[in-house]
């Protein structure tokens, strides 16, 4: 996101609260997507799936269109990296997850 016009966060944040939730929320093979972003700096959005062949499936499709995706047309360039891996654990606090675009961490 260094190139990116200003104000290309709140447009994302706005995206992302509109669009991509439900979207994702529904996505089977999915366990979840976090997205995070430094303003002005860069943007990313990270999946965790019940299995490599589902991550697979999904990176191949994700591959296929992100030259026309939301993301790209709001930042204005294509992905720098794009890296499969694997996740040992994750751990539920109790303040549990939220559900929305908007918090910091």
């Amino acid at each position: 996101m260094t190139d990116a016009p200003v104000g290309t966060l709140e447009r994302l944040h706005a995206f992302i609260e509109e669009e991509s939730l439900a979207r994702f929320a529904g996505m089977d093979g999915l366990r979840h997507k976090t997205w995070r972003a430094r303003d002005g700096e860069w943007f990313e959005g990270t999946y965790v799936f019940v299995s490599a062949e589902a991550r697979a499936e999904f990176q191949e499709e994700f591959e296929a269109s992100v030259a026309t995706a939301a993301g790209t047309r709001l930042i204005g360039s294509l992905p720098i990296l794009i890296e499969p891996y694997e996740v040992v654990a994750v751990v539920r606090g109790p303040a549990g997850f939220r559900s929305s675009a908007r918090f910091e961490s």
